[in-house]
């Protein structure tokens, strides 16, 4: 359907990739992967048109759509929510504007026989073909059942775009592209601003009622769950699987395997022949022999080891000063804004070293029971924070809140305290920052490294109390895998605010569910818990039929 065809990307002489092809056929739904930089979100845009290659192309049919949601946010502000995303349509709508107009020129006009008349007759039946192509569309229909999917209420459709935060707004821009019915859909980091319900309604939207699909994301389930081929962009090449994420890893390994072997064994054979060299050249009966061995060395080629990604964090969070029996117990706490009830009687007793997830759609209230035990904003109830608790908070914004003009050092510099001063630069290192990223300023850092970044900052004091809002957005597999296995080793209690299951399976194991203005407690895994509401859903269905 779609073909990429010897594509290379230079930047100031650096080859990021060279010679990349492959073809994208209906119904695929590809993993785009490799590490940070390896050219995954330039060749995204590069497929949508937004950037030119050095070299090569990319060829479709012209008919064919192809929808791209960037990690960029969408600017209109006059329109209302219902209008915005009904622009998905405005191309359609245009091209009904046309032929009705032509159609009434056909109806006022008498110059039957005219050129003009018989070029206006062209026109209709072009636009009616391209009208008829894209069948029969229920607009407001279509537009309601996007909305509501991606966490929309009935009632903001006709609040205007302007109310409604960064992450709402690309779930805008991401209804905009699933109403297109494009052929095509490039996504880079869809999830980071959806809940887990709304991920979920994506999952299946994408796996039935999709074109093609090619997605960026470090959201493993997600992946695993739509994908059935994986690209791997490493060292300026890639390497097609036709298998999802998680099977394309364990390939990934045996590759590299074989690959290393390979590796080894060539360099043996030139040491062995750059041995033979050395030791007879001069030798008057070898020199026929040396001199082979010297033209085959100079026209072998070296087998490379794709890199493996080794980044890592020696991440440990430090050990917690021992805090009451119960960090935090609320009781009957309610929350409103104006007219606008958030949730009411809420009540958690959250114990010492319990690690506990609060779930539930954007807006039901989890980021606002954050700021109550935070002690940010006024509430109803009583909310209680137990004997030495001491709180470690990292808001879903934090990353956003560094300040740009400052280094990667002096951000931390200018917090730590005491001996830690000492041991910034381990810090850093620790965080995947060595020395020539330290005086980089804040503004032409990414959002991984932002986040990384802000994250250093809870290790500057002990704390017994983690509250983690979002911590994964913009995290990478590997660097989300070291903090998962961090905050599971954390002998305090931890509070986790995400949309993120396969980061919450395993380290949870209880669960709040805000919802419907309560707050509900599942004493349970997020895994446990996900499975139990999707029977508990599906009992509702058995219970209107």
């Amino acid at each position: 359907m779609i073909s990429v065809d010897g594509l290379a990307v230079e930047f100031g002489g650096t080859t990021l990739f060279k010679d990349i092809s492959f073809v994208v056929n209906d119904k695929d739904r590809i993993a785009l992967m490799g590490k940070n930089g390896a050219g995954k979100s330039t060749l995204l845009k590069i497929m949508a048109g937004a950037q030119k290659p050095t070299a090569g192309r990319v060829s479709a049919p012209k008919e064919a759509v192809i929808a791209y949601l960037p990690q960029m946010l969408m600017t209109e502000n006059k329109r209302t929510v219902f209008e915005e995303a009904s622009q998905a349509f405005s191309g359609i709508l245009e091209m009904q504007r046309e032929l009705d107009e032509f159609n009434h020129q056909l109806t006022v006009r008498t110059d039957y026989d005219s050129p003009e008349y018989y070029e206006i007759i062209e026109k209709v039946s072009t636009l009616s073909e391209k009208l008829y192509g894209h069948g029969e569309i229920n607009f407001d229909a279509d537009v309601e059942k996007i909305l509501t999917g991606l966490g929309f209420l009935r009632s903001d459709f006709t609040r205007p775009t302007s109310d409604f935060s960064g992450g709402w707004r690309m779930r805008i821009e991401l209804a905009k592209i699933l109403l297109q019915n494009p052929d095509l859909i490039l996504l880079d980091e869809p999830t980071n601003h959806l809940d887990i319900e709304s991920v979920q309604w994506l999952e299946n939207f994408l796996v039935t009622s999709a074109g093609a699909v090619i997605v960026i994301s470090h959201d493993r389930a997600f992946v695993d769950n739509i994908t059935t081929r994986t690209i791997e962009v490493t060292m300026g090449r890639i390497y097609d699987y036709k298998v999802n994420y998680s099977k394309y890893l364990e390939l990934r390994k045996d590759r590299r395997v074989h690959q290393q072997k390979a590796y080894d064994e060539q360099q043996k054979m030139i040491a062995d022949n750059q041995e033979f060299i050395e030791r007879f050249r001069g030798t008057y009966s070898k020199t026929l022999q040396v001199q082979s061995r010297v033209k085959m060395l100079e026209k072998l080629e070296i087998l490379e080891v794709d890199e493996e990604d080794t980044s890592h964090l020696r991440l440990r969070f430090p050990a917690s000063p021992r805090s009451g029996s119960y960090p935090v117990i609320a009781e009957d706490v309610s929350k409103s804004y104006d007219d606008l009830l958030v949730f009411e009687k809420a009540g958690m007793v959250i114990q010492r070293s319990e690690k506990v997830a609060f779930v539930g759609k954007n807006g039901e209230g989890k980021s606002t029971m954050v700021k109550a035990i935070m002690g940010e904003i006024d509430y109803g109830g009583q909310l209680t924070l137990g004997h030495n608790t001491m709180i470690g908070y990292f808001a879903q914004n934090a990353a956003s809140l560094l300040d740009d003009s400052l280094t990667v050092f002096q951000t931390i510099d200018d917090v730590a305290k005491g001996d830690i001063r000492t041991k910034i630069k381990d810090l850093l290192g620790a965080f995947m920052f060595g020395g020539e990223d330290w005086d980089k300023k804040v503004k032409v850092l990414s959002g991984g490294e932002r986040t990384r970044l802000a994250m250093i900052k809870l290790l500057l004091e002990p704390v017994n109390l983690l509250i983690l809002d979002e911590p994964t957005n913009h995290l990478d597999m590997r660097t989300k895998d070291i903090l998962k296995q961090a905050l599971m080793d954390f002998d305090g209690t931890l509070i986790l605010v995400s949309h993120d299951r396969d980061f919450l399976d395993g380290m949870v194991t209880k669960v709040y569910e805000f919802g419907n203005k309560r707050v509900k407690e599942h004493l349970e895994g997020i895994k446990e818990f996900l499975e139990q509401k999707k029977m508990e859903h599906l009992r509702e269905l058995e219970g209107r039929l």
